[in-house]
């Protein structure tokens, strides 16, 4: 299919010059040698991560889940390594009403078999009360364990919105190695694409050439209404949540009446 270039004099403000397909290698080749330094980088990161000392922590502690309690040694299945994700809850909010960022990382946890063929459970844990999440993940239609670690300390409980992994040796756990905010984002594999495109993530805080597009607040689509329009009204639902049967509009957020 052969499609006609638009018009130069519409052509928006700030887009980089159109080249030919060899100026442009020449130039993809310049960045390819900074994305293998990057690449390189984080290689060495994760060797440092591999190397961090650990926190041996009672493992018999019980968090609640589907049958009960049960001691947190069980999340790791009778594998050595467990990845925990610790999501927000907010106590007596409806399913659009928990936390949007946390909806967005656990979206994309739900197929763990490479993980599982590496030999690395995964697990969710979160503060909401065992009946309340259990109705939330039914809803959302979740395939992975959950918990409640309501009422326990770190390195189990604890803050959420954490990325967490455990070392198993025996009957003794460690905690290995914790992360949060932009730490999580390599589980989220839309980042990555979107960095990779034209327009970026389309946030306000994003370097982008002189008359591109400018950015939204930050998080700006991670909601939106039952047409799918992005939005932070209270009619909005975390994105995933318009996948599940029975997902309505609704007439507030949940939390209060606040907003993002």
């Amino acid at each position: 299919m052969t499609t006609t270039p638009r018009n130069p004099t519409t052509a928006l403000p700030g887009r980089p010059p159109v080249v030919d397909l060899a100026t442009w290698q020449a130039a993809r080749d310049e960045l390819l040698v900074r994305e293998k330094a990057h690449t390189r980088a984080g290689d060495a990161l994760a060797a440092a991560r591999r190397r961090l000392p650990l926190v041996e922590f009672d493992g018999t502690v019980e968090v609640v889940g589907p049958d009960g309690p049960v001691p947190f040694l069980d999340l790791f299945r009778g594998r050595d390594e467990l990845v925990v994700y610790k999501h927000m809850w907010y106590d007596g909010a409806p399913h659009q009403g928990q936390c949007e960022g946390c909806t967005m990382t656990t979206w994309q946890l739900r197929d763990t078999v490479y993980l599982d063929a590496r030999g690395v459970s995964l697990a969710i844990v979160t503060t909401g009360r065992w009946d309340e999440v259990a109705a939330f993940v039914e809803f959302m239609g979740y395939p992975q364990p959950w918990y409640s670690v309501r009422g326990i300390d770190e390195p189990v409980g604890g803050d959420m919105g954490y990325l967490t992994c455990y070392l198993r040796d025996g009957d003794r756990t460690f905690l290995t190695y914790s992360t949060t905010g932009r730490g999580n984002e390599p589980v989220v594999g839309s980042f990555g694409l979107l960095d990779r495109t034209p327009y970026g993530r389309g946030e306000a805080w994003e370097d982008t050439p002189e008359g591109w597009p400018q950015g939204r607040q930050a998080c700006w689509y991670w909601r939106s209404d039952a047409d799918g329009h992005p939005t932070w009204g209270p009619t909005s639902r975390p994105v995933p949540q318009w996948t599940r049967p029975g997902a309505t509009p609704v007439e507030t957020l949940g939390r209060d009446g606040s907003h993002h």
